[in-house]
């Protein structure tokens, strides 16, 4: 059985005092949880964040990474330099990396592969625009994105590897897609994984929903079939918020 897996991406939120207080706040609320939980704060809150979470089960990740080791990159971020800070885990492909900062699934394949080869484990996000799901684009662009994002992983690095879905037209706007809508969405992810590689890959793969998440709507969306968790942005940012999340079934 999959295992539920509640993410929090704190985006360009928080300094690192209040980054580490509210992630010393998570970690003792969720003592003796039995749900995986992980937080991405900004770069420059990862050591703060890293040391309030200290004993706990909570990952910590990175909300972005360079596919480079080293070099004349300004501003970016690489993998030596998260892992000495003890992060194993990144959110990559993100649609605000893809939408505002032209991110090609191209690129996006080596970020994956690069983060492979390094040891850690991905959060790869996909999702469809508003004009690509009216026009019936759905199952196309969730084609690309995932079969150009995933291609040279082989199939024992997929348990590297979660998928999250999020409809680009539910992030930030108040929209979420029906749990049905969603469900569907992350069957077409299972069955496209399960032709890459096998069933067995496929009913393995944790899929989480991303758009709008709130503890109003998490219980519908968890009650589905191939939905495993969810990946969340502003209702992550106060524990007030997030800890419903992550107590879902509770």
């Amino acid at each position: 059985m999959r295992k539920p897996y509640i993410a929090g991406n704190w985006k360009m939120n928080l300094t690192p005092s209040q980054a580490a207080k509210l992630a010393k706040e998570l970690a003792e609320a969720l003592k003796g949880s039995t749900t995986k939980v992980m937080i991405a704060p900004s770069f420059v809150s990862i050591p703060a964040v890293m040391k309030a979470v200290k004993g706990s089960d909570i990952i910590v990740a990175a909300q972005n990474m360079n596919d480079h080791e080293n070099g004349a990159f300004t501003g970016e971020v690489s993998a030596e330099q998260l892992l000495d800070l003890g992060v194993k885990d990144v959110i990559l492909g993100h649609s605000e990396r893809r939408h505002i900062y032209g991110e090609s699934n191209e690129l996006i394949n080596a970020k994956v592969l690069f983060a492979l080869k390094n040891g850690m484990n991905v959060d790869l996000c996909v999702g469809e625009t508003l004009d690509e799901r009216e026009s019936g684009n759905l199952e196309k662009v969730l084609t690309d994105q995932i079969s150009i994002g995933l291609k040279g992983v082989g199939k024992e690095a997929m348990e590297h590897i979660t998928i999250a879905y999020e409809p680009v037209w539910a992030i930030g706007t108040g929209k979420t897609a029906t749990p049905e809508d969603a469900d569907a969405a992350h069957a077409i992810i299972r069955g496209l994984i399960e032709k890459l590689y096998d069933k067995s890959v496929a009913e393995d793969l944790i899929i989480q929903y991303g758009g709008s998440v709130k503890a109003s709507n998490v219980k519908a969306l968890m009650a589905k079939e191939n939905i495993d968790g969810a990946l969340v942005g502003g209702a992550s940012l106060s524990t007030e918020k997030f800890l419903p999340i992550v107590q879902f079934d509770k």
